[in-house]
């Protein structure tokens, strides 16, 4: 599989089967080439208007399984949310 091939896919999570979103960018260590996380936008603000105040950052290990369009995973949200890095100069 290709790293693009990862981009755009619905991510869920297992234990409830919560749809988080779409991932939208990918962490990799540049030494070694491996995945360490992707990236999903959190819930948008105001329509969707105006980005999205928090983003899951979800470590490659707590992917269970990828599909032809899903990606289901089992995290804790609270572990794996932070503040979107475009909002970190707000």
């Amino acid at each position: 599989m290709r790293i693009c091939e990862l981009r755009n896919k619905q991510v869920i999570l297992v234990c409830d089967g919560k749809i988080l979103g779409y991932t939208a960018d990918i962490n990799f260590d540049a030494c070694n080439g491996c995945i360490q996380s992707i990236v999903v936008p959190g819930p948008a603000k105001l329509c969707g208007l105006f980005g999205h105040d928090i983003e899951y950052i979800i470590p490659f290990k707590c992917i269970k399984c990828i599909g032809k369009d899903t990606i289901l995973v089992d995290v804790c949200l609270d572990k794996v949310s932070q503040k979107c890095s475009e909002c970190k100069t707000c």
